[in-house]
């Protein structure tokens, strides 16, 4: 046959058309096999690990809250999804998904037809769906993603049941609000478990597939009602469900619908945490000391914790009250000073500024800015902030910014804050710890243990147990209290004074700690030494670094009266050591860390106390006999002491009981400390910076010991009575 040089021309092009085109198809092909062999031979293909949130457990197995950060997911088993569930998500994505393999022709034709129409539409099979999260980004539009998703999908349903493909999609899908999987997205929409999802819900549920917070419930009721309709009736149209029933259970799921749930909301905001200081101080913990390529937002980490819930939840209550109650003594005892000013001085302010013109005299005027500011920073600004990152405004997030700089400024100064902090004597164990009045964005300082702050006079039983192994003073030694000048080692002097400028005259030592007298203790101290009193300090606090030491402890006598920087963990630390017979306690939050499959991966409170017993006699901070008698005086303290009265206060304490109170210089702070048989707790009351008071009427006894008898008698008396140990021999 004789064809033209122009058809010819034209046969060779699409000869070479041809040849690139099959080229072009093997080598994608091949690529796409390729890849494919690498997955379904290499580690990840059916080996579903999707991102999981950390869960921090209490020490009963009790969830306190979870880690993490784009992705709130928990994993179900099929056998735990509704019928119900699996009906709608097979009428809204898939109505062919039991009896095709894979993929749907019909589904990718309809497809086609929409897009080349101009209606994009989708027509994935659920197991495309999955193997496109999976194994693919699904955010390209392109065909070599759709094949290589449909490969993907063909080796799932090789390799997979429909009930096991049905799972994972279960599980890895988005719902919107960044909740993954239906357990999550269940329990966040509706506040319980996938297991007790009704018709209505998961119809709803399944509908955030399309475009997750499109039709949000939270975002848009009304549109996400119209489209819950629609697939309620498909549902009743394939006979999944009675026209009764979806009717019925539509109708109560809008009858009972809250409203005012904000639409902003997200599972990260929204997620429960019990003990958020707790919470803060475990994942600083776990990032500082977890060793290995380990997530602690996506590799779903169960961490075994000491806290007590029950124990915490009671402390977080009582102090919230009892920081609520200091504040208002204290600034109640400021308002009768401000209205001297306001009634006495600021006329006269006023009456010189209108004279001379001078404008900052004017007091009125001055209040209203001060009402205008403290508006803008507690009202204001988290709005300014929130539309700030919304819209990416730079210059509204750094007034806002800027704005709350001042309110934390403020506050430092004029708001009282409060830590508690809990120790199994035997232990270490936290059990419970409440780090401030609250925790939001003004206020993540953990003052359990980041706070350094004054202990004074409950510094005193320190180095009172050093005077007590010297030999050189017992319970019983006689102590002059009275004027008395000290002359420090630089030759300066010291002349102190009592609480209320009142001498005893000769009293017992154990009288002397038990109402905080500072002559007789500040005669303990000088008789037993500098050297011997700070030796004892140091090893009580846990402060082992020389150069720190120095710099923790003056060698001047009011160190006697506690003039050092500690943290209430530190205190908490120095008394369980005398409730724990002398011996060494190194606080312990972290039990035992789990990966995802249960493997444990850390065991840090095994470690600690293995390491305690190897250091054998060594770990004995001060002798059996020392301690015991330490707590024979701090009982006395509890008995007709500075503590006397909180307990009066309380009803009684249902055990034996030791502690001290301290209030130091100015009222500036206040703590109560002690110990019964089973746990420590240190309690303190002040402010976040120094210079301001709390008052005459918030004092260690008066205020901080309340709150500690309260918590005390509370997680003590569950349990039975028991005396102090007392040692076997001395």
């Amino acid at each position: 046959m004789i064809f033209s040089a122009k058809r010819n021309q034209r046969l060779r092009v699409l000869i070479i058309l041809g040849l690139v085109w099959s080229v072009g198809l093997g080598t994608f092909l091949g690529l796409a096999l390729g890849a494919t062999w690498n997955i379904q031979h290499g580690s990840q293909f059916g080996n579903f690990d999707p991102a999981l949130p950390s869960k921090v457990l209490d020490i009963n197995g009790n969830v306190i809250t979870e880690f993490f950060s784009s992705e709130k997911r928990d994993l179900v088993s099929y056998n735990e999804i509704p019928r119900f569930l699996t009906d709608a998500l097979i009428t809204r994505e898939d109505q062919d998904f039991w009896y095709h393999n894979g993929f749907s022709l019909k589904g990718i034709l309809r497809a086609a037809f929409m897009t080349l129409t101009g209606h994009l539409q989708g027509g994935s099979t659920l197991t495309q769906q999955l193997a496109g999260k999976l194994y693919s980004d699904r955010t390209q539009l392109t065909l070599a993603r759709k094949l290589q998703e449909l490969w993907w999908a063909l080796e799932l349903e090789t390799k997979f049941s429909k009930e096991e493909i049905l799972e994972q999609y279960m599980n890895n899908m988005p719902f919107g609000h960044s909740t993954y999987g239906v357990e999550a997205a269940s329990k966040y929409f509706f506040n319980h478990s996938v297991k007790d999802l009704t018709v209505a819900e998961s119809a709803l549920l399944v509908i955030q597939l399309v475009h997750p917070g499109l039709y949000s419930p939270i975002r848009n009721p009304n549109g996400a009602a119209k489209v819950q309709k629609d697939i309620l009736n498909q549902m009743v149209q394939a006979g999944y469900v009675s026209a009764k029933e979806a009717k019925s259970s539509y109708d109560e799921y809008w009858a009972n619908y809250d409203y005012s749930r904000g639409s902003m909301s997200t599972a990260y905001w929204d997620r429960t945490d019990k003990a958020p200081y707790f919470s803060e101080y475990i994942r600083n913990w776990v990032q500082d000391n977890l060793v290995g390529p380990h997530d602690l937002y996506k590799d779903g980490l169960v961490i075994h914790t000491t806290l007590n819930l029950d124990d915490q939840l009671a402390a977080q209550a009582i102090m919230t009250q009892g920081i609520e109650e200091t504040n208002l003594k204290f600034h109640a005892s400021n308002q009768r000073r401000l209205n001297v000013v306001d009634s006495e001085l600021a006329p006269m302010l006023d009456l010189l500024g209108y004279s001379f013109n001078i404008g900052e005299l004017r007091a009125s005027p001055t209040q209203y800015l001060r009402d205008a500011h403290d508006y803008l920073a507690a009202d204001l600004s988290p709005t300014i902030d929130m539309a700030a990152k919304l819209f990416g405004i730079s210059d509204l997030e750094n007034t806002a910014r800027e704005t709350y700089k001042s309110v934390v400024a403020l506050t430092s100064n004029n708001q009282v804050e409060g830590a508690l902090i809990t120790l199994q004597n035997s232990t270490g164990y936290i059990t419970a710890m409440v780090g401030g009045s609250h925790f939001d964005r003004l206020n993540q300082f953990n003052r359990a243990v980041q706070a350094r702050v004054q202990p004074g006079s409950s510094f005193k039983p320190l180095y009172y147990s050093a005077a007590i192994d010297s030999r050189k003073f017992t319970p019983a030694t006689m102590i002059m209290d009275q004027p008395t000048v000290f002359i420090n080692e630089d030759g300066t002097y010291y002349t102190p004074s009592n609480f209320r400028g009142e001498w005893a005259g000769p009293v017992l030592l154990r009288q002397a700690l038990a109402h905080s007298m500072n002559v007789p203790s500040i005669q303990v101290l000088a008789g037993i030494g500098f050297d011997a009193a700070i030796d004892r300090a140091a090893k009580l606090l846990g402060i082992t670094d020389p150069a720190q030491i120095a710099a923790t402890f003056p060698r001047k006598y009011p160190l006697a009266l506690g003039i050092i920087s500690v943290s209430p963990l530190q205190m908490a630390r120095a008394y369980a050591i005398f409730a724990n017979q002398g011996r060494e306690v190194d606080p312990i939050a972290v039990l035992y860390i789990q990966d995802r499959k249960g493997n444990i991966i850390a065991n840090p409170a095994a470690d600690t106390l293995n390491e305690l017993r190897r250091k054998g006699s060594e770990a004995q901070i001060i002798s059996p006999q020392t301690a015991y008698i330490m707590t024979s005086l701090l009982e006395t303290t509890v008995q007709s002491g500075t503590l006397d009265y909180a307990r009066w206060k309380v009803g009684g304490l249902p055990m034996e009981m030791a502690g001290k109170t301290g209030t130091t210089q100015n009222w500036a702070d206040a703590w109560a400390i002690g110990y019964s048989p089973y746990y420590t707790t240190a309690v303190w009351l002040g402010f976040d910076k120094p210079g301001n008071s709390l008052g005459l009427e918030n004092t260690g006894a008066t205020a901080a010991g309340v709150y500690w008898a309260e918590y005390m008698k509370k997680i003590n008396e569950k349990l039975p009575p028991i005396p102090f140990p007392r040692p076997s021999t001395g």
